[in-house]
């Protein structure tokens, strides 16, 4: 029960029901706040119990400046916590190791169980082996189910073991997708109180659901574990930036090009740590759809959140998508009752503003290795030209600017475009030529841009115009349709455009992310063999919101985000060193050549389809029974017992280490000594390098622990598929095929200099860790800029401290991946401003010592700590705990020992 100090408790009639709710203008200063801090205001309302969370805490919302720097720490209680099936099996698996920590201590199992709705969409496993058939959807589905049966079978246990979790089973549709259709409620009801519905999510992409107007971001998996468990999340009140939209976008612009224009404009800005808002006249004028795609891509460009507010678009799509009457009834009446309402002529108070005109925006892709790296689609054929050769490693440059080749080297650029033309034989016996730059994967696929039907549509009635003048996708192209929900082919076979997409190749392969988490299944045999074979920089295309290196296929190394139609476009081109807004696609039937304008449909054509095509009916029936699942799934045993039984010969599910020997009171927090580097790394090093989702290679130590447990190669899966198997994660941390560890020059992957063996010859990074721990020397990690951007991964973070690391010192970091670390007991340090481990002189063949640390056990958390290394470098790094809730986690050694203490303890 809220204490309410501020009497903000009140009643809402709407139609026939009552609801209790707090009352936003019962705190002075509430009226001029932007949307997502009202939310924050009513959350703290709500909860106050005098102790975490008190009437300070509320006014200091209340009382925000805009233009301070955040200071103020609060207690956010997410209304409902979302998770997908990588980062949420080991959450399923924590949780069932805290419910045997908690009986070895003396407590009550059964206090280990969600506290607020907890929903898990598997979405992330199938793989996109089969493509280009009508058997392909049907096949993986199968292969889907014969690989991850044990996965499977853990989540049924802990579907029937814990209260309030559900699994929403395969082929249904991606997390973030399945949110916005069914899972949000925009305002939340439990209890007799109605309250907006907010929530935070496994999965970076979470803030998808912002554009609802549901405030939502995703965190690590511990830090969503411990939600479930009624742990508030701490953060600091944030700065908000209001992003002003006006005018319309032109006909031929997609959402796609409108959040790669917004997200090169908010990364230049600089919003890590903030949220972002948008405003004015061009919200009212942006559809729901569109808003979810621009939320979506919140963590690309760099910000918590990225919010709507609530106005008659969001009814529209409420309605559309099958939720009550009463429902929509109750999120218009509190939306206004509260001031939550868009007013599109309304200018709140913001820390920072921006603007952009909708006209402006033009078609665009991104690429090679980056989201925010935008490029405008008629110069992108020329950027492929200056960045290929990134990738290409056997050409040069002369005084005189003319390509030149050692003598043993023949020439390898044509026209001035690196070339290395390799003839593939198909398995039907026919020729072609393959080079660098070629489109080897063009997939339709992921969450940003499936959720949007008018992308969607564009996509198919490109491939219509496409196959009616005769075109197809080119032979070594490897095309897949990875649609969000069963509601988007309903509407295609509605449309009658199902046929279409087939005919050039794009047949139906799975609902899940595929091609966008590394999913997208190997090239044919031929094209891959050419590939490697002759070093291409091949090439990937697809609708999705990550491109980093590594990530997307093992064979391909430049790949490019772009709108589900220029997907089709690339398809038929098959090169990136095609200008698509001039060149020739293809030639049609009569040799005629065929232009991207020749295919490309009008807006009116666009919406005449969805209007038609789309309608509530399709989004009840693919949602009403959603829990249940397929034959198969209802066919898994079902494991019984508040406890799982732990098989010790599972490759999937086994018990982690984070409580072996853990006692009731954490001992004192201590300085680190004796400290080597075990890599020390660049810039915008993502999760994606540090804890790869993708394949697991053969001859890594990965792949050497499953062949040793009887795995076969073609079983191995991926590494995201394995989250619940620590041995096989710890193995593959920093094992990223494009990782480059620079006290390991020459070498790409997961390679480190061992300094425990005479000389520190270079191993794998895995086995050197070993060699430290047994040694017990511990570790740190050096960085640049951007550490740990990415997805919202918790292996990034435990396999970094299962591996020894005790310390990262970085030049800036990405928000989850700082705060999972310290979740994981590592300290999270940063060079002093204007520093870096060059400029310092670090080579990483230092001992380092960090002091000062200590500090922390006297309840305060130093700004400073001092780092000495045996080379005589001293600097002061800067301590990134960032808020009183960090310092107690990381005193406990971790936010699970934390979690765990308090629970037993009550």
């Amino acid at each position: 029960m809220s204490a309410n100090s501020f009497d903000a408790r009140s009643t809402l009639r709407v139609g026939d029901e009552s609801y209790e709710i707090f009352r936003l203008d019962k705190v002075e200063g509430s009226a001029r706040l932007p949307y997502s801090l009202k939310v924050l205001l009513e959350n703290l309302l709500r909860t106050e119990d005098g102790a975490n969370i008190t009437a300070d805490h509320i006014r200091a919302i209340g009382g925000w400046d805009s233009q301070a720097q955040p200071s103020q720490e609060i207690q956010f209680t997410p209304a409902r916590v979302i998770m997908q099936d990588f980062t949420g099996v080991p959450c399923v698996v924590d949780l069932a190791t805290m419910r045997e920590a908690v009986k070895e201590l003396g407590g009550d199992a059964s206090k280990i169980n969600p506290l607020a709705p907890a929903e898990l969409v598997i979405d992330h496993s199938v793989i996109a082996d089969k493509f280009g058939t009508s058997e392909a959807f049907k096949e993986n589905v199968e292969l889907e189910y014969g690989r991850n049966r044990e996965r499977y079978q853990f989540l049924r246990w802990g579907q029937t073991a814990f209260d309030e979790f559900k699994v929403v089973p395969p082929g249904t549709g991606i997390v973030h997708q399945v949110n916005i259709e069914h899972l949000a409620r925009t305002v939340m009801v439990r209890g007799g109180q109605a309250y907006p519905d907010t929530l935070v999510g496994t999965d970076s992409h979470t803030t998808m659901v912002n554009g609802l107007g549901v405030l939502g971001w995703g965190v690590g998996g511990i830090e969503a574990e411990a939600a479930m468990l009624g742990q508030p999340v701490s953060m600091l009140i944030p700065r908000v930036v209001g992003f002003k939209l006006t005018g319309e976008l032109k006909p031929g612009t997609t959402a796609t090009d409108l959040v790669l224009t917004i997200t090169e404009m908010l990364r230049k800005h600089g919003v890590v740590g903030k949220f972002v808002e948008f405003y004015g006249e061009g919200v009212a004028a942006t559809s729901l759809a569109n808003r979810a795609t621009i939320g979506n891509m919140s963590p690309e460009f760099g910000s918590t959140a990225a919010i709507f507010p609530i106005d008659d678009e969001t009814l529209n799509y409420l309605r559309l998508t099958g939720r009550s009457k009463q429902q929509v009834d109750l999120v218009e009446a509190y939306a206004k009752e509260q001031g939550l309402w868009l007013d599109p002529a309304a200018e709140p108070d913001f820390s920072e503003k921006l603007e952009l005109d909708l006209s402006t925006v033009v078609p665009s892709i991104a690429g090679p290795k980056r989201p925010q790296d935008r490029i405008v689609l008629a110069e992108a054929a020329q950027q492929f030209v200056a960045d290929v050769r990134n990738y290409v490693a056997d050409t040069s440059v002369d005084e005189a600017g003319q390509e030149s080749f050692p003598a043993s080297d023949s020439p390898a650029v044509s026209n001035g475009v690196p070339s290395n033309p390799a003839t593939v034989t198909a398995p039907d016996g026919t020729t072609y030529e393959l080079d660098h730059g070629a489109v080897t994967v063009a997939a339709i696929t992921s969450c940003t841009n499936t959720s949007n039907p008018y992308v969607m549509v564009a996509a198919a009635l490109v491939a219509k115009k496409a196959v009616e003048k005769g075109l197809t996708r080119k032979p070594w192209v490897k095309t897949t349709l990875a649609p969000g929900s069963k509601v988007v082919t309903d509407y295609f076979d509605k449309a009658g455009l199902t046929p279409y997409l087939d005919k050039v190749g794009f047949n139906l392969v799975g609902y899940g992310c595929t091609t966008c988490i590394g999913n997208s299944g190997p090239l044919p045999d031929e094209v891959s063999k050419a590939v490697n074979d002759n070093d291409l920089a091949v090439t990937s295309v697809l609708s999705g919101n990550r491109n980093f290196e590594g990530r997307i296929n093992p064979d391909v190394k430049m790949n490019y985000l772009a709108s589900p139609p220029l997907v089709v476009a690339y398809a038929l081109a098959g090169s990136m060193k095609i200008d698509i807004t001039k060149d020739a696609l293809g030639t049609d039937q009569n040799g005629e050549p065929v232009f991207l304008a020749d295919v490309w449909p009008s807006e009116a054509e666009v919406n005449e389809v969805v209007a038609s095509a789309i309608g509530e009916d399709m989004f009840e029936k693919s949602y009403e029974d959603v829990f249940a699942g397929d034959a198969q799934w209802q066919a898994l045993p079902v494991p019984t017992g508040n406890t799982f039984e732990w098989d010790p010969q599972s490759t999937y599910v086994r018990k982690p280490p984070y409580f072996d020997g853990m006692e009731m009171e954490p001992a004192p927090v201590e300085d680190i000594s004796g400290a080597r580097v075990l890599a020390k790394l660049g810039d915008s090093v993502t999760t994606d390098h540090i804890s790869p989702a993708g394949a697991i290679k053969a001859d890594t130590p990965a792949g050497k622990y499953l062949t040793e447990h009887g795995v076969e190669r073609r079983d191995f899966n991926s590494y995201g598929s394995r989250r619940g198997n620590h041995e096989v994660m710890i193995r593959g941390t920093f094992a990223n095929i494009r990782l480059r560890n620079q006290i390991a020059p020459g070498t790409e992957g997961g390679f480190t200099r061992d300094f425990t063996q005479d000389g520190g010859p270079v191993g794998f990074i895995y086995d050197a860790s070993r060699h430290y721990i047994e040694q017990g020397i511990p570790l740190v990690v050096l960085a640049g800029k951007e550490y740990g951007s990415g997805s919202s991964r918790d292996w990034a973070a435990k396999g970094t401290a299962l591996l020894g690391v005790k310390a990262v010192i970085a030049e800036s970091y990405e928000r989850i991946h700082r705060s999972n670390l310290i979740g994981m007991g590592v300290l999270p340090l940063q060079f002093p401003e204007g520093q870096t481990a060059e400029s310092l002189g670090l080579t990483g063949e230092e001992t380092f010592s960090f002091s000062g640390v200590t500090e922390l056990n006297n309840g305060t958390t130093p700004r400073t700590v001092k780092v000495t290394t045996d080379t005589g470098v001293d600097f002061d790094a800067v301590v990134r705990i960032d808020t009183p809730g960090e310092a107690d986690y990381y005193r406990n050694g971790g936010i699970m020992q934390y979690v765990l203490r308090s629970l037993i303890r009550k």
